[in-house]
């Protein structure tokens, strides 16, 4: 059976696992009518649109 010749140290073992918590940004995409950043497959919040059609109505 394999045994570590070395102890491993709280910081490499903690670095090593706090990769594992990083955050990666949503996805975006544009609206094609009207040219904002939006996230994909959601009702565009700046005019209302979805699928090609007027989903919500935006004041």
């Amino acid at each position: 059976m394999a045994v570590p010749k070395k102890k491993t140290s709280k910081s490499k073992s903690r670095s090593r696992r706090a990769s594992n918590w990083t955050l990666d940004t949503g996805a975006r995409s544009t609206c094609p009518r009207c040219k904002v950043t939006k996230r994909p497959h959601v009702v565009c919040g700046n005019c209302g649109w979805y699928g090609g059609r007027q989903a919500i109505e935006v004041d």
